[in-house]
């Protein structure tokens, strides 16, 4: 019993889905490991009991009129990163948070190390290594632009793209596979 032309066709690509979604998991596994640990792990970071992502402390102000400027809370900031970190690190920072409602200002260094400082008084609340950083840069790729030193993130936008070409081919394939035999098995009844 040979099978009609329509089914032989649906069979073709049945097999060609199956090697492709076949490949692209082989090739890719690594990196499929990779981004799935990652979000996992992001997915926790504020119930990791600090380890992953230090919790807001409180400040004695939530009246942005009472605060300092925010140059002297970056200051503050600085000396409090070379006094408790490194006087060797660099101390560029990558963001301020301002958690207005907490009085509380984050200042978040290129190395991964964040520092929170009083926004009425300028002292210091906590010193914290932000590991949710360095994670969230091995997710998004954006670590080997940071490693490479590269500008305008070139690393991060092809690991983006092929991860989330791939990721839609996946699915692609993969609901095909799942679909595929059920049509050809309703279509010998």
């Amino acid at each position: 019993m040979s099978l009609n032309p329509r089914k032989k066709k649906q069979a073709k690509v049945l097999r060609t889905f199956r090697k492709v979604h076949r490949i692209n998991g082989a090739t890719l596994f690594i990196f499929f490991f990779v981004v799935s640990i990652s979000g996992l792990l992001l997915g926790w970071k504020k119930n990791s009991n600090d380890y992953l992502l230090s919790k807001t402390h409180k400040g004695t102000s939530t009246e942005l009129k009472e605060w300092l400027p925010i140059d002297s809370l970056y200051s503050n900031a600085k000396y409090y990163f070379k006094e408790h970190i490194s006087k060797d690190l660099s101390s560029e920072i990558d963001r301020i948070d301002i958690r207005k409602n907490d009085g509380t200002a984050k200042f978040i260094f290129e190395n991964y190390y964040g520092i929170q400082v009083d926004g009425a008084t300028g002292n210091l609340l906590h010193i914290e290594r932000r590991r949710s950083d360095f994670i969230e840069g091995i997710h998004d790729g954006s670590a080997l632009d940071v490693y490479f030193n590269t500008s305008g993130n070139p690393i991060k936008l092809i690991y983006t793209t092929i991860m989330g070409l791939a990721l839609l081919l996946f699915t692609i394939t993969g609901f095909w596979l799942w679909l595929g035999p059920k049509r050809m098995r309703r279509a010998s009844k």
